[in-house]
């Protein structure tokens, strides 16, 4: 079986973008793949964080992966800075990345803002991920469609080493989103979903109660002329409203346009309302029954185990490639 890596940050309520873009990936990959998936909170440092909520949400999210359907017993779940390879091998591969090829990722200009001085961590980070990634001798990443670049960034890094010192890494290929599925912020249809967007009706948490589920898509951002059709060009708004309906319900926009008879944006968001709200109900009853189980904490042990006894090999010829340590 090919074999699959992905991972998210622990900072802060998983949202919809996040599970549609990613995680519902996950949970269907994992049948016919051997499948890593990591909280990556290593990444989560390139920004200062409150070290007791940072271990709160690397607990949230570990239940929140059990809790949308990932099985222990079929993928590897673990803490990322739990295995020392993650960091070793981010060295390793920054001595063999360039800085104008990491100041051109289109997330460090957006995340430096055109500051004179960011921390050096927002510069370096897609050197770790490309780190998690080689790591584990990977196949295939899962990622949302806005991690294409760090994805080409990895390959790049892999394909360079290999050139220079002999097969070394698997060159990882990325499965993205089909065309469309990008979920964008309710309240403003031009940006994705964030968990850092002030506005929190801009987004849906898969934790989220039902009646701010409620509140968030009644208040979502439309236009004015009244008509509903899947134009994400002209109807930015409707369209990712349709876009979360079709995600959610398993229906083509078509399907779910043929099938009603609605007479405004007010009937539509209606009707998502319920669709999402009975999409994330059984995610927030697994999530409560896991959360404080000593269980978790056990798959999270184990899982670190298991990912260390893949990547030590790796990096044990990595070391060799590069004549690190002694033989």
């Amino acid at each position: 079986m090919k074999r699959v890596f992905s991972g998210v940050q622990p900072t802060g309520n998983i949202h919809l973008g996040n599970y549609l873009g990613a995680l519902k990936q996950f949970v269907e990959l994992q049948n016919d793949h051997e499948c890593i998936y990591c909280i990556v909170d290593e990444h989560a440092i390139t920004v200062p964080q409150d070290p007791k909520e940072l271990r709160r949400h690397i607990l949230d999210v570990a239940a929140l992966y059990l809790a949308i359907g990932i099985d222990p017993k079929k993928s590897i779940i673990f803490v990322q800075s739990q295995v020392s390879g993650h960091a070793e091998l981010g060295w390793v591969l920054c001595c063999n990345s360039y800085t104008g090829e990491l100041s051109r990722m289109t997330q460090f200009k957006a995340k430096s803002g055109g500051k004179e001085s960011v921390g050096t961590g927002l510069l370096t980070y897609p050197v770790l991920m490309a780190a998690d990634i080689l790591l584990y001798d990977t196949d295939i990443v899962p990622v949302g469609n806005d991690q294409k670049q760090h994805i080409e960034l990895t390959r790049d890094i892999a394909i360079r080493i290999n050139n220079k010192y002999g097969e070394t890494f698997v060159v990882p290929d990325g499965r993205f989103m089909k065309a469309g599925a990008r979920i964008m912020a309710l309240d403003d249809p031009e940006q994705k979903m964030s968990k850092s967007a002030e506005n929190i009706h801009s987004r849906i948490s898969l934790l989220d109660e039902d009646s701010k589920i409620k509140k968030s898509i009644m208040r979502a951002t439309t236009d004015s002329d009244g008509e509903i059709r899947f134009d994400p060009v002209n109807k930015p708004g409707v369209s990712n409203l349709l876009n979360i309906y079709s995600a959610l319900s398993g229906k083509t926009v078509d399907e779910i346009i043929a099938g009603q008879n609605w007479r405004g944006y007010g009937d539509l968001k209606k009707e998502l309302v319920a669709v999402t709200q009975e999409a994330l109900t059984p995610i927030k009853q697994n999530y409560n029954e896991i959360r404080e189980s000593e269980e978790l904490i056990r798959i999270l042990k184990d899982g670190a185990e298991r990912a260390n006894a893949i990547a030590e090999p790796v990096m044990k010829r990595v070391r060799d490639k590069f004549g690190l340590g002694l033989k």
